[in-house]
């Protein structure tokens, strides 16, 4: 069986299951040989240049198993005959510690106190604090699971919301009345057509005066020059960890925006999730190989 990984960890891992034929492709290289052969892909955690070019040379494709816990890249191309399965779990930590890392960056003036650092120069102000403060996660699956379990020493409020109401989380038609109570907003929706967007002027307009929105979702979730308008007012402050565009260009408005803090999509970039990666796509293919029902099958639009 021909399988293409996304890095030579992931093949290590996988040099003891038998009957393999694995060729790394990180999407920056050539394409290896063999691409109508390939039955199982892995594809990087940066989607390659031509998803749609390469899932149609690969005929005899039957499962993609991704690395990350989004689909958008691959689902709206991928034949009805090819199971999709995503990394629901692995970046949960890294990313739930990233949203925790940047509001209280924002929140207790970090940046600028870094720019005064490098400056030399002594800048004592008060800050803003996370505690007692209304913390709402928008998108509450494992991460936000996780980004719960972290604040739970901050001492603060937690408001859910997800796409369905269910006990303790609030459908995401409740938001309108939901933002102007919230501190904090942190977003960690899928990319779908439903929620591409969603972050809005009309959104952005609810959240009170002075919160602060947090991005480990996708950049187009959000509607850039609506925050840039809210940043440019001072109203709103921002931490993103994913833009549109991304990458973002260097003379962007954004850059320079007062209020908000960048960081180049690395949420989930960590040892951990590199661990948690090659463990979850070696017991899947495993099970795979023995005809054992697969986890995180990806069913309608995720």
């Amino acid at each position: 069986m021909k399988i293409w990984v996304a890095s030579e960890d992931i093949a290590d891992g996988l040099a003891g299951l038998p009957g393999l034929d694995i060729a790394v492709y990180d999407g920056r290289g050539p394409v290896p040989a063999g691409i109508g052969e390939v039955e199982v892909w892995v594809p990087p955690l940066v989607p390659v240049r031509d998803v749609p070019g390469l899932l149609a040379g690969m005929t005899g494709l039957r499962l993609l198993q991704t690395v990350t816990a989004g689909v958008d890249p691959y689902l709206p191309h991928l034949p009805g005959h090819v199971t999709l399965c995503n990394a629901r779990g692995v970046h949960d930590a890294g990313t739930a510690e990233w949203a925790v890392g940047a509001m209280i960056a924002v929140l207790r003036d970090f940046p600028e106190f870094g720019a005064a650092q490098q400056r030399g120069a002594w800048s004592w102000h008060y800050t803003g604090v996370l505690a007692d403060s209304t913390v709402l996660i928008v998108g509450y699956g494992s991460i936000g699971e996780a980004l719960e379990r972290r604040l739970s020493g901050f001492e603060v409020e937690i408001v859910r919301v997800a796409r369905n109401a269910r006990p303790g989380v609030h459908g995401q038609d409740e938001l309108p009345d939901l933002l102007p109570t919230a501190d904090v907003v942190v977003l960690l929706v899928p990319a779908t057509a439903d929620t591409a967007g969603m972050v809005d002027a009309g959104f952005l307009a609810r959240m009170k005066d002075g919160a602060v929105l947090v991005n480990a979702a996708r950049g187009s979730v959000l509607d850039t020059d609506a925050l840039l308008a809210e940043l440019q007012k001072e109203r709103l402050r921002a931490a993103l960890d994913v833009t549109a565009p991304e990458p973002l260009p260097p003379d962007h408005p954004l850059w320079t925006a007062p209020g908000v803090f960048i960081t180049p999509h690395v949420a989930g970039s960590t040892p951990a999730s590199i661990r948690r990666t090659r463990t979850l796509v070696c017991e899947q293919i495993a099970r795979y190989i023995s005809g054992e029902p697969l986890e995180n099958i990806i069913t309608g639009h995720y």
